[in-house]
C-alpha cells in the first residue's frame, strides 16, 4: 500500500494538517505501507518557499518521517514536463479546449462548455478544459462506505490549467497519483466531491488500477467551520512557540476528531495503534 501525505505550501502547517498526518501515516503503519512526501505547489502564485521550508521543518519536529518524497523533497513544480505529457495523452483521446471564462462569468461550480466549440486559439491568460461525457463514477470509501459522483453534473468539463499558467488541483494529483503509484488517498471530507472526478481523469489517462480512497473527519473552529491556513486558525508554529510537545500537539489533533477519548500526549511512533482495530471498508 503506497499513500502520500501532500500539503501545499501556501500558509503554515496547523491541527487540521496534524489530522491528516496522523490518518496518513497512522493508518500506513498500521498496514505496512508507504508514506510519500509531496509539496503540491502547482499555485505558484501563492507558494512560497518560507512556506514550504517551514512546513518540512514542522514534520520533522512532530516525528512524521517520510519514507519517499524527502531528499530530495518532491514537488509538482519540478513535474512540468510529466504533466505537458499527460496533457498530450488527453488531447490525442478527447476533445481538449481554450477556455476564457472567468469563474465570475461562469457563475457557480458547473461549467457548462461555454467555449467547448469556439475554436479558440491557446495562449496565455486562457485555460484549457477537458471534456466530460455523463456518467456515474461509483467507489467504496474506506470510512464513508459506497459513494456515487457524476463529474459532468459536479463541475462540468474539468480545467486543466489555469488562466494563469498553473496546472489545476485535479489535473495534476492525478497525474500524480498515477506516476508515483498511490493505492490509497487519504484526506479529508472536504474533498471526497473530487473524488469523481480525479477516478475520470485516470481512467482517461489509461490508469487501470484506480486507487482506494478514505476520507477522514475535519478539525472544526468554534464557528463550526474547518481550519483554514488563510483564516489563521491554531498553527502549529503557535503550538511550538507555546512550549506544546510533538506529542502534546499530535494528542490534541487525535483528540479533536475523536480518535481519542480525551487529550492525552501521542508520539508519531504510536499513531498506528490508533488504527490496529480500525475497520476499514473495501470495494
Amino acid at each position: 500500500m503506497i499513500t502520500r501525505f501532500a500539503p501545499s505550501p501556501t500558509g503554515y502547517l496547523h491541527l487540521g494538517h496534524v489530522v491528516n498526518a496522523i490518518y496518513v501515516w497512522g493508518v500506513a503503519r498500521a498496514l505496512g505501507g508507504t508514506v510519500l512526501l509531496r509539496i503540491e505547489d502547482h499555485d505558484r502564485i501563492r507558494s512560497r518557499p518560507v512556506y514550504e521550508a517551514a512546513l518540512v521543518d514542522d514534520l520533522d519536529w512532530l516525528g512524521f518521517t517520510a519514507d519517499e518524497g524527502r531528499d530530495p523533497i518532491c514537488r509538482q513544480s519540478d513535474r512540468e514536463t510529466l504533466y505537458a505529457t499527460a496533457l498530450d495523452v488527453l488531447r490525442a483521446r478527447y476533445q481538449v479546449y481554450a477556455c476564457d471564462c472567468s469563474r465570475k462569468e461562469i457563475g457557480g461550480e458547473v461549467y457548462q462548455g461555454r467555449c467547448r466549440d469556439r475554436g479558440l486559439e491557446e495562449h496565455a491568460n486562457r485555460g484549457l478544459r477537458v471534456r466530460i461525457e455523463p456518467g456515474s463514477e461509483r467507489f467504496v470509501d474506506a470510512m464513508l462506505g459506497g459513494q456515487e459522483q457524476d463529474p459532468s453534473s459536479q463541475c462540468g468539463d474539468i480545467l486543466l490549467k489555469d488562466r494563469d499558467g498553473n496546472w489545476t488541483y485535479q489535473f495534476a494529483v492525478t497525474v500524480d497519483d498515477m506516476l508515483q503509484g498511490v493505492t490509497l488517498v487519504i484526506r479529508g471530507t472536504d474533498l471526497i466531491a473530487s473524488t469523481g472526478r480525479q477516478l475520470r481523469l485516470a481512467r482517461m489517462l489509461g490508469r487501470r488500477d484506480a486507487p482506494r480512497f478514505l476520507h477522514h473527519p475535519l478539525v472544526m473552529g468554534a464557528d463550526g467551520e474547518k481550519l483554514s491556513k488563510s483564516r489563521m486558525d491554531t498553527g502549529v508554529r503557535e503550538l511550538r512557540a507555546s512550549r506544546m510537545s510533538a506529542a502534546g500537539v499530535i494528542g490534541r489533533a487525535a483528540a479533536a476528531v475523536g480518535l481519542i477519548t480525551k487529550e492525552e500526549p501521542v508520539t508519531a511512533d504510536h499513531v498506528h495503534r490508533l488504527f490496529q482495530t480500525m475497520a476499514l471498508r473495501r470495494a
